[in-house]
């Protein structure tokens, strides 16, 4: 059913084989799109992500006004929350 396939990797340009074994993983677990970066770069991606800690930010909470800290930098345009407010306001969804 499955085929190896060759794609190209969107970050280092390289080719790399998408094995049948894979395709078939990724079709178990219903992801529909192929991958777009070889291993490697994958692993870079996520290995950076891991490294970058943030410091966290004070906020002041748009529903209570109680002094926080989240681990973004909030937009501006949109209201921030403190975490308690948050969990109230995602029990009520």
């Amino acid at each position: 059913m499955f085929e190896d396939k060759v794609l190209v990797c969107r970050d280092c340009g390289k080719e790399f084989t998408w094995t049948a074994g894979e395709q078939e993983f990724f079709a178990s677990k219903g992801f529909q799109n192929a991958p777009v970066r070889c291993r490697e770069c994958r692993n870079a991606r996520k290995a950076g992500r891991a490294d970058s800690s943030r410091e966290p930010v004070e906020i002041v909470c748009s529903r209570c006004g109680k002094v926080d800290h989240v681990n973004f930098v909030p937009r501006g345009d949109a209201p921030v929350y403190c975490s308690e407010c948050y969990r109230e306001m995602r029990a009520q969804q």
